[in-house]
Order: C-alpha cells, then sequence, then structure tokens
C-alpha cells in the first residue's frame, strides 16, 4: 500500500482574498443555477487556465463590507451537484482545447466545499469557442487579473506572455521527446564558473548561519539546495525580472514546504540576489543575478527523525519548482548543475513510510549510518519540466536509499508525486 500524502484544504477555504489564482462563490447548487451563471464558471476556468491556474471555491460568501469571510459551506444536496462530469462537460463546450480541472469535495472543520482545481494549460491556450449574451465572447482568450477580474486579453503584453508560455510547452515536450540523449558527454558548467557559484553559495551560508545563529548547531537537520547554469554573468538578469520570474511560477500553494508565495511578498532585493529569509531564521533562499539559485532551511529542532510523506511533498514540490523557475528565465538546453545536501543526518530515522512487505523489514531499520547525504544531477530545464515526476521519484529514492529504505517499499512513488503535484501545476 502506498502513502497518501493528503492535502490540507485550509489554506485555501481561508485566504479570504481573491487573486490570480483564487476566487470564492457563495454556496449554491449548480443544477439550480440559470446558463448565465454557469457561463460565469467558465470565465472564470478559461481566464486562470489561461494565467497560472488556480482554484474557484463554493461555499465561502460574502459579508457586508464585501469580503469573503462567510465560510457556510454546502448542503449536501449543493455538493451533490458539482458532479465532475456533469459540470466538465459544460465548461469543456466552451473551452478549445478542453481545460484540466478537477472537482474536489473536501470537509474543512466540518463543512463541505466545492473547488475547482484549475491547471495552467500545457500545450496551447484555451480560446472560448462559444459567446452567451454579455459573459463570454466567441474567439476570445481569456486571462485572471491580479485585482481578481477574469476579462479578455487586450494588452500587447498579455498576449506576448500567453505566447511565451505556448512556446515554452513546446519547448518542455521537445525535452521530453529527446529525454533518452545521454547526458554524460556534456559539459555541465565551466571551470571557470565553478568557484563564482561556490563563492556565492559560501557566502549565501554564512549570511544564514550569521543571521539564524545556528552555525555548528547540529541539533537539526539541515538541508542545502544549489541550482547554477553552465555560464558565470554576474549581471545576466536583473533584480525585477528576478522577481516577476518567481511571481510567475509561485503560484498559490496548499502547503508550504518549499517556497511559498508570502514568502515571495516578503522578500527583498540584496546588492546582488533576491532574498527570502522566513520562519524565523530557520530557512533562507535566494536567486542570484548570475542565474545561481541557493536554498538552506532547518527541517526540525529535535533531528531526530524525518518523515517520510514530507520528505516526499518537500522533493516533489522543490523539483517542480525549479524546473519551472529555470523555463521562466530562459534556459531550455543548458544543463543546470543541481546539487543538494542534507547534514546532521547520521542517526537519523526515517518514519511514517511505506508499509513493509515482510515482518522482518521493520521500519526502526530505515536509519542514515552517514553524516552527509549529497545527490547531484545534471540536467536541462527542458527535460525538469516535461519529467518533473521522474526527476522528483530519483531524488526521492536516492535521499531514501541513505536511510537504508528498500526500494521496493516505493509503491506507486510515481502516482503518489503526480496527484499531489496536479493540485498546484
Amino acid at each position: 500500500m502506498s502513502v497518501k500524502i493528503q492535502i490540507d484544504w485550509k489554506n485555501i477555504v481561508y485566504r479570504g482574498v481573491e487573486s490570480e489564482e483564487l476566487d470564492y462563490k457563495a454556496g449554491l447548487d449548480w443544477r439550480k443555477l440559470n446558463r448565465g451563471s454557469k457561463a460565469k464558471f467558465v470565465r472564470h476556468c478559461l481566464a486562470m487556465a489561461n494565467t497560472k491556474g488556480g482554484y474557484i471555491v463554493v461555499g465561502v460568501g460574502e459579508d457586508s463590507a464585501g469580503q469573503p469571510s462567510l465560510f457556510t459551506g454546502l448542503t449536501g444536496e449543493q455538493a451533490k451537484s458539482f458532479d465532475p462530469t456533469i459540470v466538465g462537460n459544460f465548461i469543456n463546450k466552451y473551452a478549445d482545447p478542453e481545460i484540466d480541472f478537477t472537482i474536489e469535495r473536501p470537509i474543512v472543520d466540518g463543512k463541505r466545499y466545492a473547488i475547482f482545481v484549475i491547471r495552467r494549460f500545457s500545450n496551447i491556450p484555451h480560446v472560448c469557442s462559444y459567446g452567451f449574451e454579455n459573459e463570454l465572447q466567441q474567439g476570445v482568450f481569456y486571462i485572471r487579473t491580479a485585482d481578481a477580474s477574469s476579462r479578455p486579453a487586450y494588452r500587447a503584453s498579455e498576449i506576448h506572455g500567453i505566447i511565451q508560455r505556448a512556446l515554452r510547452n513546446q519547448r518542455e515536450i521537445l525535452g521530453r521527446m529527446i529525454r533518452g540523449v545521454l547526458y554524460e558527454e556534456r559539459v555541465t558548467i565551466e571551470q571557470n564558473a565553478k568557484s563564482h557559484f561556490a563563492e556565492e553559495r559560501a557566502h549565501s551560508r554564512t549570511f544564514f548561519d550569521r543571521r539564524s545563529n545556528l552555525a555548528g548547531d547540529s541539533s537539526g537537520i539541515r538541508i542545502d539546495i544549489m541550482v547554477a547554469p553552465p555560464q558565470y554573468i554576474p549581471e545576466k538578469f536583473s533584480l525585477s525580472e528576478l522577481k516577476r520570474a518567481f511571481s510567475d511560477v509561485i503560484s498559490l500553494q496548499t502547503s508550504n514546504n518549499f517556497i511559498s508565495e508570502a514568502e515571495l511578498d516578503e522578500s527583498y532585493f540584496s546588492n546582488i540576489s533576491l532574498r527570502s529569509m522566513p520562519e524565523r531564521g530557520k530557512k533562507l533562499w535566494q536567486m542570484f543575478q548570475s542565474g545561481m539559485f541557493h536554498y538552506i532551511s532547518v527541517w526540525s529542532d529535535s533531528g531526530k527523525t524525518i518523515k517520510y510523506p514530507e520528505l516526499v511533498k518537500f522533493f516533489s514540490e522543490a523539483v517542480n519548482g525549479l524546473s519551472q523557475l529555470y523555463s521562466e528565465l530562459g534556459y531550455y538546453e543548458e544543463l543546470l548543475d543541481i546539487r543538494i545536501e542534507i547534514d546532521h543526518v547520521e542517526g537519523v530515522t526515517l518514519t511514517n513510510t511505506p508499509e513493509p512487505l515482510k515482518k522482518l523489514d521493520r521500519e526502526s531499520d530505515c536509519i542514515c549510518r552517514i553524516p552527509q547525504i549529497k545527490i547531484q544531477l545534471n540536467r536541462t530545464a527542458a527535460d525538469m519540466a516535461s519529467g518533473y515526476i521522474e526527476h522528483a521519484a530519483r531524488v526521492i529514492l536516492e535521499v531514501c536509499e541513505r536511510f537504508n529504505l528498500p526500494e521496493g517499499r516505493h509503491r506507486k512513488l510515481n502516482d503518489t508525486i503526480k496527484k499531489y503535484l496536479e493540485k498546484r501545476r
């Protein structure tokens, strides 16, 4: 039996602020809506799918000030009315190509909600195929804006953004087609660039140790991730370009396992990087103008255990997020040097693992016997983006191997990663 990664929907339901990726609707019965009201759902779905993807939460009404703060939920009949097949057929009648979305009906604090999980287009953008009164216009690309409106794209920059996303998708498809090409013979990073990236990484670590007051502290498990392009160009990107790329990638999250939207909001510019240090100094990430990314965090205070489901969620989000980030920055065919280090793990136990196949295969045997885990990948951004599930699984397998977890225990790992990430991709 595989480990199920639970999604915490509270962060979505209680966010309370509509945005590009989030819209609220009061409790209602889909079967009782007229065609015009249903067309509004179509417009929101088209707009989110053409922008960043997102969520429509049904069961949250507005207070007297117009804020979505009345968490009424849905009655049993209302929840039942949001049948995925019936709703999906109606919405996709107006979309070309069809929108990739699901309808979840979670219970949050004892109340049932219907949540549309809308994924950003993966190949070509969605055009409205039929018009309806004032709600839908045939032949229009709808987009979602920062003020939470779903409207036609009419500015040149908006059309350009949709086209650029479609081009990136085509490159990802190409990366999927050439996945089998050997990488070993290719140069991953120029020799003179290694020292420059190593220096930036060392400065980042020093800054973290100085500000976190954790230098020399071995009580917590520390993870360090670095991603470097093959060439070192000190000011390849402006700080505004880095912020914009992160903003386009970091979608509304149901959890905060890697980098959250709130951390991006609180980030700031240093002289050479976009930097964030949230969580009371136990986490730091920086995106340098050179194109190097660096991340450090302390996972626990006790340092005694790592939970398998949390490890799966973290690396799934990390691989997915970094692959999209570097695609957004324009790295397609260049090989990226990805290095992962996990320190202070000697004697640490991996817990909450999938059930053993044999009685003699005990969870207590899943103990790391080395002080540091090191993993290195050399892949293109296009390959990472097109095979994010496989690459995340590879990292997880390699980490768990150091904890002496048999490979046979990772049953349906790829499916677990896919189901978890499809809520946010």
